[in-house]
């Protein structure tokens, strides 16, 4: 855990664990054998209520690496079960903010049908016939040298779909690596997952998280 940076729990208690992920951290373990999120929480847990043997800790949705902001987990299979559930009904609720290059509509909505190419790890815009639908909502909160600050309501959650949908729109993020051929090399994905909402698995209040903008490049200059 030394390696890795203080991770910041927004929330626990029996059921779930909401915390920030911090950027260019992997959730789960990859071909890099880089430390990851969950394995650090399960660390996490164990330590911190001195459990035996292994650590529960159910993973219902996912963060690109380079992406920060806030995630739940479920500390029960019945409560990741029953987020799962939320999240194949559309009702865990994510909005991000990111700086795209150039200047948008002052909202708009997107819609279209996404592919991924596993070895790649790259997603792409197709037909119908060979992709799954993507569909998300945003507005425009800023613009300021060339480039836009906008918040986006994930419909759905697919693959890189935030990054794909702007980009093939002529709306690349800055510092996307994969879908910006202009990038510079040095700047993280200006991709923030800011608000997370859902019901609680066990008492189904409804309960709403939400993080400040980040205080990095290029978010601090809106």
């Amino acid at each position: 855990m030394a390696e890795l940076p203080k991770i910041n729990i927004i929330y626990e208690d029996n059921h779930l664990l909401v915390v920030e992920k911090p950027v260019n951290i992997p959730v789960c373990e990859d071909e890099s054998r880089d430390k990851d999120l969950l394995n650090t929480l399960k660390q996490y847990i164990k330590e911190k209520y001195n459990k035996p043997g292994n650590v529960y800790l159910g993973l219902v949705h996912r963060l690109d690496r380079p992406v920060g902001g806030v995630m739940v987990f479920a500390k029960t299979s019945k409560a990741a079960s029953r987020l799962s559930k939320q999240v194949s009904e559309h009702k865990l609720e994510k909005t991000y903010l990111a700086v795209v290059c150039g200047k948008t509509p002052e909202s708009g909505k997107c819609f279209d049908y996404l592919i991924k190419d596993q070895k790649k790890n790259q997603s792409y815009v197709t037909d119908k016939e060979h992709g799954k639908e993507a569909k998300l909502s945003y507005k425009r909160l800023g613009f300021k040298e060339g480039c836009s600050l906008v918040e986006i309501y994930l419909e759905t959650g697919r693959s890189h779909q935030i990054r794909v949908q702007f980009s093939s729109r002529g709306y690349p993020l800055v510092g996307d690596a994969k879908y910006n051929k202009n990038h510079d090399g040095k700047t993280s994905v200006a991709l923030f997952a800011k608000r997370l909402s859902f019901n609680h698995p066990v008492t189904k209040e409804k309960l709403c998280f939400e993080l400040e903008m980040p205080d990095r490049y290029p978010f601090n200059k809106f």
